[in-house]
């Protein structure tokens, strides 16, 4: 039995607007992403795929160009955990006493018109019940957890995943058309 510690990963840094209304979190990328340094980058994960038949955003436009267009539709990515010791990629093998969450206050801060947290999987909605509900002051959210997009959940196939995953795109026009109906968007 080896009493190595597990390799410390970090999070990827939030790819958001100002503006942003929706926030889609993660757990903690898998290692493909990590050595991509890309936001769900093994291609067998359905999440840009998903994105490309809700947003325009799929895997055949360049990564710079699929963030923008989430950014465009009000989305913003991250992860629940910002650091943590997980040796390979699955969420079941991540140290739990490791677990650092990321700086959600401050992006909440810097997108005081998210109201819809959407949860890419089962870890990703127990790490922020455990490690970030409650220990900080939240706005006023919905949470929805979806199912997880990683190619280790195939149980269910990508037509309903993308089922499921409609719910992001409804709430981005609810904002969008509600942020039009606004005094001061109706004034400029």
């Amino acid at each position: 039995m080896s009493t190595t510690a597990a390799p410390l990963v970090r999070s990827f840094a939030p790819q958001f607007r100002a503006d942003a209304r929706v926030l889609v979190l993660g757990s903690m990328p898998g290692t493909a992403s990590l050595a991509a340094a890309q936001y769900y980058a093994h291609p067998r994960n359905a999440f840009w795929p998903i994105m490309g038949a809700l947003f325009g955003a799929g895997p055949e436009l360049p990564y710079a160009q699929r963030l923008e267009r989430l950014a465009s539709a009000g989305i913003a990515l991250w992860d629940v955990i910002g650091r943590c010791e997980r040796a390979g990629s699955l969420d079941s093998a991540i140290a739990p006493a490791s677990i650092e969450a990321n700086d959600f206050a401050g992006l909440f801060a810097a997108c005081p018109g998210i109201d819809h947290v959407f949860f890419n999987g089962t870890a990703a909605e127990t790490a922020f019940r455990r490690h970030v509900r409650g220990r900080i002051a939240l706005p006023p959210l919905q949470f929805a957890r979806l199912p997880s997009t990683s190619p280790a959940h195939a149980a269910r196939g990508l037509g309903a995943k993308l089922a499921a995953w409609q719910a992001v795109k409804a709430a981005a026009q609810r904002a969008a058309a509600a942020r039009i109906d606004t005094p001061a968007a109706q004034a400029a």
